[in-house]
């Protein structure tokens, strides 16, 4: 709960949250629960629901996410919750019938109420007698952090005024779901509203790494956003986009913009961590370092740099055991070794693909590239049904999540179900052009057509995805497949020969273990191409 650690010459920092309230100060560093200064008796369980509630307060929260944090995803009767509810509120001189500080929306979840101010305090316990006691203090997480700030008016919007805060306001609430950014919450970065600030000013009051800010104006019938992401330590512009429409359906546009948003978000910091993380000496990286700069190495689909990430993702974890996306990254590693058949142990692979999943669940379950790594380990079994169940419960964690769209259109179309996985295509492709796998979403929409016979579709968008840059050798055996069921052999042996120029061992077993089609129909035809081919 907003806590995190680093340690330098022996010094271990910790940075902990208070959250004052009317006369109540809660503590999280220290598990105290103060009232006017005085400590209140309080028991864990019902400290860590309180916490959780303060700390999400911006937002409803069901049952199930309450149980699944605060119970670790136990079974809990609905009259233990209540009972703890109670508790809260009692401690806090609250009751079910005035609901001040706790507020229940019967059948739909909790949520604190009162207003809240939050406060970060750093302290720091020594690790050696040798450690220095002048140590400089971290300002920020060791992980990505980031305040989003209210959106300045240029003009006057009239009636459309509310987007400035209304669209800053479901941006904090959507990147709160990013389990692996720190995100300010609107009570702290609202009150930076108006304050001519520069990006570095910022980071210095709230302790954030990133700073989003934008401005929107309304000139006749359109609407314009510009938004710009920057970098607190030394002010420079990280990313920046504008976004233009009608205002004649203002809510689909704020939602749209949202979504383009979050899905850029998504990519760009992690690139700019990657990047400041390559100026660090390799043997000094932190968790969160070596974790983004396995990302850049396990999205190219080769040995070399699947072994780099591994070694990254493995640096991680023992730097900090209970880093849940670094587990999920060494579950995509071993995916890897098992879906491109870079290991002679596949069942192996396997087998560590789902274990470092499942660890990573265990850490944190609400995380998405969690969830999505543990189906993916599902579909190297040829289990669609327990593969798409997880990987939508990432895309129910993260609506616009585009990896976890793109393996969910990935799973559906190898299902048969070709519709549904093109309207997640689009989706995803909308979401995310810039994607790492880019290319894998193309391929995946030229199968959707595959699978209903359109083959000349097919091979419309598996040419494309087979062409574009960092596209692995899978991606052009697809596009084989749909030349030779179109029809057009010369096209289709060219690609063949691609794909033995770059791993001769491949062949049709290996690609319908890839691909486990699941019409027997489809998944000869497929086989009779291959064959024909000679895989």
């Amino acid at each position: 709960m907003g806590r995190a650690g680093r340690r330098a010459t022996g010094v271990l920092f910790f940075l902990q949250m208070l959250y004052r309230f009317e006369h109540f100060l809660l503590d999280t560093g220290k598990g105290e629960l103060l009232d006017g200064g005085r400590p209140v008796a309080i028991e864990p369980r019902v400290f860590a629901l309180l916490a959780f509630l303060i700390e999400h307060r911006e937002r409803l929260l069901s049952k199930d996410e309450i149980l699944e944090k605060v119970w670790d995803g136990r079974f809990v009767s609905d009259s233990a919750l209540a009972s703890s509810v109670k508790s809260a509120r009692k401690a806090l001189g609250d009751d079910g019938q005035s609901q001040r500080f706790i507020k229940t929306v019967h059948g739909k979840g909790f949520r604190f109420r009162a207003d809240v101010r939050e406060e970060r305090e750093v302290s720091a316990t020594a690790g050696d007698a040798a450690a220095s006691n002048d140590e400089a203090a971290p300002t920020s997480p060791a992980q990505p952090s980031i305040a989003v700030l209210p959106f300045d008016i240029i003009g006057d919007p009239g009636r459309y005024a509310a987007i400035a805060d209304g669209l800053p306001h479901e941006l904090i609430t959507e990147l709160a779901r990013l389990r692996w950014l720190f995100v300010i919450a609107r009570g702290s970065s609202f009150r930076l509203r108006g304050q001519d600030l520069d990006s570095r000013e910022i980071g210095r009051r709230l302790g954030v790494r990133y700073a989003l800010s934008g401005t929107m104006e309304v000139t006749g019938a359109r609407l314009e956003v510009n938004t710009e992401l920057s970098d607190t330590r030394d002010g420079d512009v990280v990313w920046a986009e504008r976004y233009s429409g009608t205002v004649d359906d203002v809510h689909a546009l704020r939602a749209e913009i949202r979504s383009k948003i979050l899905a850029a978000l998504e990519i760009q910091i992690p690139l700019h961590e990657a990047s400041a993380a390559r100026l660090t000496d390799s043997k000094n990286l932190d968790a969160w370092s070596a974790y983004h700069l396995g990302l850049q190495h396990i999205y190219h689909f080769n040995r070399g740099d699947n072994a780099k990430a591994e070694q990254l993702f493995g640096q991680a974890v023992a730097s900090d055991p209970t880093f849940a996306r670094a587990h999920a990254g060494l579950s995509f590693v071993h995916f890897q070794k098992a879906f491109m058949r870079q290991t002679d142990d596949v069942a192996g692979a396997i087998k560590l693909s789902r274990e470092s999943a499942q660890r990573g669940v265990d850490i944190d379950p609400l995380d998405p590239f969690v969830n999505f790594t543990m189906g993916r380990s599902y579909w190297l079994e040829a289990d669609l049904d327990r593969a798409l169940a997880w990987i939508e419960r990432a895309v129910s964690l993260s609506p616009n999540y585009a990896q976890g769209l793109y393996a969910r259109a990935w799973t559906e179309a190898i299902a048969c179900r070709a519709a549904e996985g093109r309207r997640d295509l689009d989706m995803a492709m909308r979401l995310s052009p810039l994607d790492p796998l880019y290319y894998a979403m193309l391929s995946a929409r030229g199968f959707t057509h595959m699978v209903e016979g359109d083959f000349a579709g097919a091979t419309r968008w598996c040419e494309q995805g087979a062409r574009s840059p960092g596209a692995h050798v899978l991606i052009a055996m697809v596009a084989a497949v749909a030349q030779w069921l179109a029809g057009n052999e010369d096209a289709a042996r060219t690609w063949a020969a691609n794909v033995r120029e770059r791993n001769d061992a491949l062949g049709e077993a290996d690609f319908l273990a890839a691909f486990p089609l699941k019409s027997p129909s489809i998944r000869a035809q497929v086989s009779g191409a291959l064959k024909s081919m000679g895989f």
